[in-house]
């Protein structure tokens, strides 16, 4: 089966100033994307994940390397007509309304007025937009605009779906409306490519993921075999013990955070957790959780970001 996407040693130099110094943006990146997946492509401001997109969607050439797209390169004009695409910042055409900007993109592909008022209702109900189309798009908030901007990214019916930090900027609860539509789009088989910083969005709803620092690919692959399974420390939640108690544990635990009357206690293995709960039901304390504390898609990213600064 052909990859979605597939990179070999792309790369990308710039040249700036009068003497058109060079100034590196991209090296040797690899990815590879299987069908189907949902891909977080990682990365702090600056990293160089904006330009791997433009690279891809053949809007900027590299340097060196090559990038195919379903096993053609991207430099063909009939490869694009299978994706769909949303930039970080999209620019709106503010005068016209939802509904006729989806016309607008609909007839930029070669949609007849009857297929596109067909896939037009589909989308607005999917973006949850229903009853705001008719609205100017200056009147629509940034998570509003972030919608509309992933329906026309899907006007095509497009087969890969590349966002370039589509949750940027938006708050918790559209985060979550954009989460889900990508999760929606999952389901549909769509194959998904995303840039973002945001990693605690990014581990919710990615197959994989690749680790962009300073143009350069630090990691990639499956988040169950990047992560490391193995509990680091057991957080203990409870509440009903006097402080002063406390001094009593400092050999089972010296990490005690107290919020709200409510002490969070971690211990670094099943013998110390056994110990401390025997302690908590002597004291007649209250257990509130029981929280074992693993890798996380932040602790990676961290980690690989200051080996990067050594």
């Amino acid at each position: 089966m052909q990859r979605a996407i597939e990179t070999h040693k792309l790369g990308k130099v710039f040249r700036s100033g009068f003497l058109l110094k060079k100034i590196p943006a991209l090296s040797d990146v690899s990815l590879n994307v299987e069908p189907g997946t949902t891909f977080g492509f990682l990365g702090p401001n600056g990293a160089g994940k904006t330009t791997t997109i433009k690279l891809l969607l053949g809007l900027i050439r590299p340097t060196f390397g090559e990038a195919r797209i379903f096993g053609k390169s991207v430099d063909e004009v009939s490869v694009r007509a299978k994706i769909g695409f949303l930039p970080e910042r999209p620019y709106f055409y503010e005068y016209l309304t939802g509904l006729e900007f989806l016309h607008f993109c609909g007839e930029l592909f070669g949609l007849n007025q009857t297929d596109r008022s067909r896939k037009i209702e589909s989308l607005l109900n999917l973006v949850h937009l229903k009853g705001a189309e008719h609205t100017q798009l200056r009147q629509y908030s940034k998570g509003m605009l972030q919608r509309i901007g992933l329906a026309q990214a899907l006007i095509n019916d497009p087969v890969l779906v590349v966002l370039d930090e589509p949750m940027s900027g938006l708050d918790p609860i559209g985060r979550k409306q954009v989460r889900d539509i990508m999760l929606h789009l999952k389901e549909m088989g769509k194959t998904i490519f995303f840039s973002t910083h945001i990693l605690s969005d990014a581990e919710l709803i990615c197959d994989q993921v690749a680790i962009l620092i300073k143009g350069t690919l630090k990691s990639q692959g499956k988040l169950e075999s990047l992560l490391d399974p193995k509990t680091y420390s057991i957080d203990v939640c409870l509440r009903g013990v006097a402080p002063e108690k406390f001094q009593t544990i400092e050999s089972i635990s010296n990490t005690v955070v107290c919020h709200n009357e409510t002490y969070t206690v971690s211990v670094s293995d099943e013998s110390c957790l056994s110990r401390l709960l025997a302690w908590v039901i002597q004291e007649k304390g209250q257990l509130i959780s029981v929280t074992p504390r693993k890798e996380s898609l932040e602790d990676m990213f961290l980690e690989e970001i200051q080996e990067s600064t050594r």
